[in-house]
């Protein structure tokens, strides 16, 4: 029986957002320190195993109480199983057969959960690497996060942007542009303008997280929506900044000033914190991190920060402190080495 295992990494935003879903510019990267993974072998009946993460069984109602405010009643499988629905509809309105077999899938992830690392994106854009290849289907790269958007907008009614799915499946580190005169239509999908460059360009980076800290990205992104749709002017011109922002490091990356990376990156949390109501302990979490004068932002919507050090003296100070206040902290195994594909 041959296993088709396929996977996608977590991801740090490292500027521009979140005016990914805001016709604006980010540049993220991948964090290969976590991801998730899919299996997927043919089988008589179509099947979809649970993971470990979509728990049945709790110590306490308080437990289960607390699983559901994190992770929502439906866990991963509702990903997959969107997931798979979307494949379909897309091969469909290409006019694409596929063949009659049918699947065991499962999945299982390290991403640490609701701390605004694209751990969600991370299972639907791996489902679908399975299902391209069980299919024998090729799909525009292009095409790829825009579908796997759809699968959390159109499917679940989940708020998000385009930036996640764009660098989990390009991989690498990403520049992206959303400007709508940029915006192509392609197979009914609205994508963007996608620039890979060099991972060798950045600066030393970390990431840390803390688990106890999450919450669910529709906490973060579904007011500022409803504010920036309603003409909310201090929003807008935060997008605008934003975008700036992601450009200018994108120049400071090419010309080796990794000193005004790290600014602009201060300055992008600086401005979040500007137009939103942020948790407490995620700002503790970035103000302790520049304490020790290191850059720090959200890697996402909370839970999580990146930013860029110096050197090991100064990592190794970043990282007592940050463990002072119960964070993990660790720097990003980035290779560059292109769009995932399965691996054995």
């Amino acid at each position: 029986m041959e296993l088709i295992r396929t996977r996608a990494c977590a991801r740090a935003g490292l500027l521009g957002n979140p005016s990914d879903g805001y016709y604006g510019r980010t540049l993220s990267v991948i964090v290969p320190n976590y991801c998730a993974e899919v299996v997927l072998y043919e089988w008589e009946d179509l099947e979809i195993i649970l993971s470990q993460d979509d728990r049945t069984r709790f110590s306490s109602i308080h437990e289960l109480a607390h699983d559901v405010e994190l992770h929502g009643y439906y866990g991963g499988v509702r990903l997959v199983k969107a997931t798979i629905k979307r494949f379909l509809a897309w091969c469909r309105m290409k006019g694409i057969s596929l063949h009659s077999r049918n699947f065991s899938i499962r999945y299982q992830s390290n991403i640490p959960r609701a701390v605004g690392l694209a751990g969600s994106s991370a299972i639907i854009v791996a489902t679908l690497r399975a299902l391209l290849e069980f299919y024998q289907v090729e799909m525009p790269l292009e095409v790829q996060p825009s579908l796997a958007l759809s699968v959390e907008r159109s499917e679940l009614g989940i708020t998000g942007g385009l930036q996640d799915r764009v660098v989990q499946v390009y991989e690498g580190l990403v520049f992206m542009d959303f400007a709508r005169n940029l915006t192509r239509t392609v197979d009914g999908f609205e994508c963007g303008q996608y620039e890979p460059l060099d991972p060798a360009l950045l600066p030393p980076l970390y990431v840390a997280f803390s688990t106890e800290a999450g919450e669910p990205t529709e906490v973060t992104h579904a007011p500022l929506r409803v504010r920036y749709d309603q003409g909310d002017e201090a929003v807008h011109a935060a997008m605008q900044r934003f975008a700036a922002i992601a450009s200018e490091g994108r120049d400071a990356l090419l010309t080796g000033d990794h000193e005004r990376f790290g600014q602009l990156m201060d300055e992008n949390f600086n401005v979040r914190r500007s137009i939103m109501n942020l948790s407490p302990t995620h700002i503790d979490m970035v103000e302790t991190a520049r304490m020790v004068g290191v850059s720090a932002k959200f890697a996402g919507s909370g839970g999580a920060i990146v930013g860029t050090y110096r050197d090991e003296e100064q990592f190794r100070r970043l990282k007592a402190v940050l463990n002072n206040i119960g964070c993990e902290v660790i720097r990003p195994a980035i290779d560059g080495t292109g769009p995932g594909r399965a691996v054995s």
